[in-house]
């Protein structure tokens, strides 16, 4: 084999690699914003029921308390 057929093996291989690898490397840059997008709604959708859980508790304690109250005159 001559040199310049290894060098167009070489080169050819190159031509269909990189724009695959380009592709796939954009792709899972997109996956990943798409994920993080993701993981920040959840989070706040997390942070607002456990918001609302701290303040039904505070409610239900200060029923509680009322009663406790009532019960003790």
């Amino acid at each position: 084999m001559e040199w310049y057929h290894i060098l167009g093996i070489v080169i050819g291989n190159w031509v269909v690699i990189f724009p695959l690898w380009s592709w796939e490397k954009s792709e899972s840059n997109a996956d990943r914003r798409e994920a993080a997008a993701q993981r920040d709604d959840d989070r706040r959708e997390i942070l607002g029921i456990i918001k609302s859980i701290q303040e039904e508790m505070k409610d239900f304690h200060e029923r509680l308390c009322s009663i406790e109250e009532r019960n003790r005159k």
